[in-house]
């Protein structure tokens, strides 16, 4: 199970400032999940920032530093955990934006987790219209993440893709199946247990046979409109979602 964040901004989750104590935390949100397999930790760090503005390429997007990526790979290791590179990528396509972290992924505890959410079109501006991806794109991604892992000889990575909406992710099924990657499709979006729930439902009908279930809780916007979920709630889900990642 995992936390999100970035060191910009509390408000995208508790993976920021002292990643230490995040980590910590972490760890005790992790018991109540704990059961029959080990609890892997995982730091989700927002690589990949979308933001209002276009910037001097007009892409709509900021990177995350070498400086601030080692600091997050250093707290997951201490934390006997795995790193994730987020990618909102504004007007950038995935693919390029995954491989200028090609550093990092060759070390063998980086992953990525999209966020097609904030993959926008030209004329798009973030915030204004739910972006949006397709299967082939994820499946480049996967494709190429599979390679570096047999030409590294790394182990299996993880690539999640959150999904708020049917309308996210296009032609789900034209991710292929990759030995080396550990697929996970994380089912996002805020609401009541019974919005999540309905959502969750709507979601998992499409995923493909061979992609782990995943699900996204939010400690402070759920609870705007009701209780959080529990973990009991949680892992009581059709499929039991095998990570589930707070933010």
């Amino acid at each position: 199970m995992g936390f999100s964040g970035e060191p910009n901004a509390a408000a995208l989750g508790r993976l920021t400032g002292d990643l230490t104590a995040a980590g910590a935390e972490l760890e005790l949100q992790a018991v109540a999940y704990a059961g029959e397999r080990p609890i892997l930790p995982v730091f989700e760090l927002i690589a990949t920032v979308v933001q209002a503005d276009p910037g001097s390429d007009g892409l709509y997007r900021t990177r995350a530093s070498d400086e601030t990526i080692m600091r997050y790979l250093q707290a997951a290791r201490a934390a006997r955990g795995i790193l994730l590179l987020n990618i909102q990528p504004g007007l950038a396509d995935f693919l390029p934006e995954v491989a200028a972290y090609e550093r990092w992924l060759t070390e063998p505890d980086v992953g990525v987790a999209l966020d097609p959410e904030w993959a926008i079109d030209p004329g798009e501006v973030p915030g204004e219209v739910f972006g949006s991806t397709t299967g082939a794109e994820l499946d480049a991604v996967a494709r190429y993440l599979a390679e570096l892992v047999r030409e590294g000889d790394l182990p299996q990575k993880a690539m999640v893709y959150h999904q708020v909406a049917p309308s996210v992710v296009a032609d789900e099924q034209a991710l292929g199946a990759y030995p080396e990657v550990a697929l996970v499709k994380s089912v996002d979006g805020i609401g009541t247990p019974a919005m999540k729930i309905e959502t969750w439902t709507r979601l998992m009908a499409g995923k493909p046979p061979h992609v782990w279930p995943g699900f996204k809780l939010f400690y402070d916007e759920d609870t705007r409109t009701g209780p959080l979920m529990t973990p009991p709630e949680v892992l009581a889900l059709t499929p039991t979602p095998d990570y589930v990642l707070y933010e």
